[in-house]
């Protein structure tokens, strides 16, 4: 008896012992060997055997946990280098005031803007003065010295992270 494709329809899927797939996921990548199932050589899809599907799902719950704590420690990195507290850090980047001790644990992801903009300071840390309220946040008119055109440049930058999507 063939198998029909679930996806595309097509009769004729074909057996495979030793597929490998690559998983990806915001940077981190592993590649799965060794996984058995049924591809359908008309469009791709595949059906993996429950082993396989349980390796896969493991795998890529791994990657996931990766990620995340690769950004946890970033974002805490980036915190203490630029010397706030969680609080005054949410409080410059937008977030509740509990929001950097969630970012931390692992507990919440934060927005991809709020990534955009630590990133920023974290390669430009003088760039925190124009955020920091109270600390020479600029009104705009004043002639800023060091380096205007890049400093125009990143506010600029800034300013367009923090407007929502």
């Amino acid at each position: 008896m063939t198998r029909q494709c679930m996806s595309c329809g097509h009769r004729g899927m074909v057996r495979n012992e030793d597929y490998q797939e690559k998983l990806s996921f915001e940077g981190e990548s592993v590649t799965l060997t060794g996984l058995t199932g049924w591809f359908c050589p008309s469009c791709g899809e595949g059906e993996l055997d429950q082993d396989s599907g349980e390796r896969y799902a493991r795998a890529h719950d791994d990657l996931i946990h990766m990620a995340r704590s690769r950004q946890r420690e970033s974002i805490r990195r980036i915190r203490r280098k630029l010397r706030l507290t969680q609080a005054e850090a949410a409080k410059i980047t937008g977030g509740g005031r509990n929001a950097f001790s969630r970012y931390e644990r692992g507990d919440a992801s934060p927005m991809p803007a709020v990534m955009n903009l630590l990133r920023l300071l974290d390669n430009h840390p003088e760039l925190l003065r124009e955020l920091k309220p109270g600390h020479g946040q600029a009104t705009g008119t004043e002639r800023r010295s060091d380096h205007p055109t890049r400093l125009e440049k990143l506010e600029r930058e800034i300013e367009r992270l923090r407007k929502p999507a």
